[in-house]
């Protein structure tokens, strides 16, 4: 246990003081556990293999795919016409519900700093024609945003948890979805209310030019390829209770399986998306490779953390931690939430935090008898607590907002803040009933 704390303060150094990669400062932590808990190299090296293989194996189809998705949603121009869309049904009173509306949607399917750098024009275009207050208009949609990022598959975090706790896909989703409305609701629109005095200017050199009225897709074409793969996720879960033929249910658990889903969508995203509105393969092929850069080094932290994990494994000291752990008055639910808002805390980044909190509360869940699905929920909500000056996405909305930093302070950090704990209020709830 001692050993395990050593090396999750030294990656919190590395990390957050050194500014060490978090893929590099993961596989010193594993070399450093190694000769801690005197590891032969051969072993240690085919540790680190091991967990870097089995944790990447099944999810850099999905991430990848995911990715390549969100960006050509971006670029065509899917995005911007479903939050027109949107906003125009609903009008001016209601515009901040439009734009949660729209932050979710399109939050499920893009990563979260595309979705956020995608979006905010969008918010500032609102701000300047309505002479609106922009913490007041924004931060809702953020927090829609957020929540997909920290709770819904196939978001890197969350699919990494759902194969690590052999949880379903689908399911997790489903519940998912089920927290995700009303904590949104609660850490965005009612909470903004409280934030409409909140300075902020928000620089012109954030707002690029919006694509073209003419140039965008179809209404019907953008909400329907961006909500494709969670139509496909949520039918896997249901499988079990389609009364149809074999014959049926072997096609549809075959077109729902995630890998499966996110190929089906993007075939017909660059059909429809893609060629159908003008763009040449060429230019489609270049889109999909700033995609993957883009989440390159996701994939590799994943990837490190896995290895740390089996590290852990292999020497049997995650099962005496998950021994220990067991002696805390908590409910595995909670324990599995502290663990990682404190690495969160101390990290800054929700994908480390979450991924590293799984692999300590593992031999936990050998244990006990929690649901898996809700475990990963927990976790995710964890991931997103106490955003701080760490946290890429603080400065992120600092700049973008041109606020101050004890105001981003009051706004972000407490919305983040407040996502996890209705986050873990949820989890709970819902474990009284599907539990």
């Amino acid at each position: 246990m001692f050993t395990v704390i050593i090396c999750i303060i030294l990656l919190i150094v590395l990390v957050s003081w050194a500014k060490v990669n978090p893929f590099l400062a993961f596989l010193i932590i594993c070399v450093v556990a190694g000769l801690l808990l005197n590891i032969p190299a051969a072993k240690l090296i085919s540790s680190i293999q091991k967990g870097l293989g089995d944790t990447l194996g099944s999810l850099v189809i999905i991430i990848c795919l995911g990715a390549m998705l969100g960006k050509l949603i971006a670029a065509s121009g899917a995005a911007q016409k479903i939050a027109g869309v949107l906003v125009s049904a609903v009008g001016q009173k209601h515009i901040q519900w439009a734009l949660v509306g729209a932050g979710f949607i399109i939050g499920i399917p893009l990563f979260y700093g595309i979705g956020f750098v995608l979006m905010v024009p969008l918010i500032f275009s609102i701000v300047y024609k309505y002479k609106l207050p922009a913490v007041y208009i924004g931060l809702p949609m953020l927090a829609s945003l957020s929540v997909t990022h920290g709770f819904l598959p196939p978001h890197p975090s969350p699919a990494a948890l759902v194969v690590q706790f052999h949880a379903n896909m689908g399911l997790t989703l489903i519940y998912g979805i089920l927290i995700a409305i009303p904590t949104i609701i609660i850490a965005g629109p009612l909470f903004a209310k409280t934030l409409k005095n909140i300075p902020s200017t928000p620089l012109a050199i954030f707002t690029p030019d919006n694509i073209p009225a003419d140039k965008l897709p179809g209404t019907f074409k953008s909400f329907a390829l961006t909500l494709l793969p969670v139509i496909l996720l949520m039918s896997n879960a249901l499988l079990p209770y389609i009364d149809i033929s074999p014959g049926w249910l072997k096609f549809l658990g075959y077109i729902s399986d995630p890998s499966m889903a996110m190929l089906i969508t993007l075939i017909l995203a660059t059909w429809f998306l893609g060629i159908r509105q003008g763009k040449t393969m060429s230019q489609l092929n270049t889109i999909y490779m700033d995609a993957i850069k883009d989440i390159a080094l996701v994939l590799l932290i994943i990837g490190g953390s896995g290895a740390f994990k089996q590290v852990l494994a292999d020497t049997g000291i995650s099962t005496e931690i998950g021994n220990r752990l067991q002696h805390f008055n908590l409910h595995p639910l909670v324990l599995g939430w502290l663990i990682a808002a404190v690495i969160r805390a101390s990290l800054g980044s929700a994908t480390v935090a979450g991924l590293t909190a799984a692999g300590i509360i593992a031999s936990t869940m050998q244990h006990s008898h929690v649901n898996p699905n809700l475990m990963v929920l927990a976790i995710g909500a964890g991931s997103l607590a106490f955003s701080h000056v760490n946290d890429s996405g603080f400065w992120l909305f600092k700049e973008y907002f041109n606020t101050s930093i004890k105001d981003t302070f009051w706004s972000w950090s407490a919305m983040e803040t407040i996502v996890a704990v209705l986050g873990l209020g949820g989890v709970m709830l819902l474990n009284m009933v599907a539990g």
